[in-house]
């Protein structure tokens, strides 16, 4: 029977401790939550306790001491995990006076051992001390259960509840039976061993059930990276869609402030290109009735011609200045001079600006050349002009003036419409850029918006600035192409 016992013993020696190497993988995945140290920690103590029980006969009975402290250590280390699990994690000076618990027991059981007749004694001294730490256990396990209810964890309260029943009822047969009181550990009445090596096997199976405990979260750590990556995937794909959408919004934008500023526009351009055709009909009809009467000269045909080819131009640049900023078209940057665009756009708004009776102040510097799509920044002039145009006739100044200056600062150029009107009231400043926001009556909200939209796309800005003399000033820079 002793031969048996030590095998038992051992082979549950080498069961745990390949239960430890298994638990090892576990716990390096799980490294960044310290506590789950404990479970590998349990298994190696129970280990140890069992290959001391094993050895103690071959070896040396000290080994039994050795063993009973391994088996509590173990339980304590388990006591530890569990509470890490519950968020309550022993402090320094509480985890010091648990782990002396096996060494007082141990400097108790010590003398017991090597004193003759004080086998019930050593039984009464271990076994009641288990049962206490496995019954500590159960209580943290059943306040898991209660906050998570994790299945496993059942099966674990399950197993540590037939432990704490088994070592109990094993203490009792011990202390209340008849046999002799010489016995020790490997002369146990069979019933006692049978018991014994029940509660073996359920902290085996406790240890195992603690590792499906592990691998199960791992599997839903995992699970969740896999769904949050695709969560993340979908979100991308939205974002991406939101991008496109926000394109076409711009698009429309544009458009729709495009065709804003043409409505403001039309009435002084169908003036000025009535102006051209005007004359072209005068002089087409003279023409046909100089020659209907046979008396045109070539001198007088000459300067017809002549008229009506400048009245031709005159239309046609308008006609290609409004081309350049309203027609719709792929968008090509190339370096341009920053003039020629100002002088495009003055073309298209002096008709206006000379019916209200506004003069403007031109400084441009030679030589600004910016890499942009014309037509873009043609419509950050146009608007910007809108804007100073209407605010002069709004405030009723006299005489009405709007300043266009161009200099270079630095690696930048450095663009400024300002007007001497009543300027933007201090409640419009903060939102003045946003969609939406407008100081006119019949605004729509979308000139500024857009302007600083177009001037960003291109590495620039756009500010408001109190002009020195009184009114706005809006200031644009865009990066030098030179």
């Amino acid at each position: 029977m002793e031969l048996a016992n030590q095998i038992f013993f051992c082979v549950f020696a080498l069961i745990t401790f390949a239960i430890v190497l298994s638990a090892i993988p576990q716990f390096q995945a799980q490294r960044a939550d310290w506590p789950n140290i404990y479970w590998p920690l349990s298994t190696s103590f129970f280990a140890l306790s069992c290959l001391s029980f094993g050895l103690a006969l071959w070896v040396n009975k000290f080994l039994l001491t050795i063993g009973n402290t391994s088996l509590l250590m173990s339980s304590i280390a388990l006591i530890c995990l569990y509470r890490a699990w519950n968020q309550k994690p022993f402090n320094k000076i509480q985890t010091l006076l648990i782990w002396l618990i096996p060494l007082v027991v141990a400097i108790l059981y010590e003398p017991l051992r090597t004193t003759p007749h004080t086998f019930l004694q050593r039984v009464a001294l271990i076994t009641i001390t288990q049962e206490i730490l496995v019954a500590w256990q159960l209580v943290e396990l059943i306040k898991f259960y209660k906050r998570g209810r994790p299945r496993i964890v059942v099966w674990i309260i399950l197993l540590t509840t037939l432990t704490l029943l088994g070592n109990v009822v094993r203490t009792y047969q011990i202390l209340t039976g008849d046999g002799p009181t010489n016995i020790f550990l490997y002369t146990e009445e069979a019933f006692a061993l049978a018991l014994r090596w029940i509660t073996y096997a359920n902290n085996v199976i406790v240890f195992v059930a603690i590792g499906v405990f592990y691998l199960q979260k791992q599997i839903t750590k995992e699970n969740k990276i896999t769904n949050d990556l695709a969560k993340s995937k979908d979100e991308n794909e939205k974002i991406i869609a939101l991008l496109k959408e926000k394109e076409r919004l711009i698009f429309g934008l544009l458009k729709a402030n495009k065709t804003a500023a043409t409505g403001a526009l039309s009435a002084s351009i169908a003036h000025e290109l009535n102006q051209p055709l005007g004359a072209s009909t005068l002089n087409i009809q003279f023409l046909k009735m100089k020659l209907e009467k046979g008396s045109l000269s070539p001198e007088i045909g000459r300067e017809i011609l002549d008229a009506l080819d400048e009245d031709n131009k005159r239309a046609a640049t308008i006609v290609n200045s409004l081309r350049s900023i309203f027609t719709e078209g792929e968008s090509h940057n190339q370096e341009v001079q920053l003039s020629d665009l100002i002088s495009k756009v003055l073309d298209i708004a002096k008709p206006e600006l000379k019916n209200k009776d506004i003069h403007i102040q031109l400084r441009v510097d030679d030589g600004l050349m910016i890499r942009v799509n014309s037509s873009d920044i043609e419509q950050v002039i146009l608007n910007l002009l809108n804007n100073a145009a209407q605010a002069l006739v709004n405030s009723g100044a006299h005489p009405r003036r709007i300043a266009v200056e161009a200099i270079r600062a630095g690696d930048s150029v450095e663009l400024s419409i300002s007007d001497n009107g009543a300027g933007v009231s201090q409640a419009f400043k903060p939102q003045l850029f946003e969609l939406l926001s407008t100081t006119k009556q019949a605004g729509m909200g979308l000139g500024l918006w857009l302007c600083k939209h177009i001037v960003t796309r291109y590495g620039g800005s756009i500010q408001y600035e109190d002009a020195l003399e009184g009114g706005a000033r809006f200031v644009v820079r865009l990066p030098s192409a030179v």
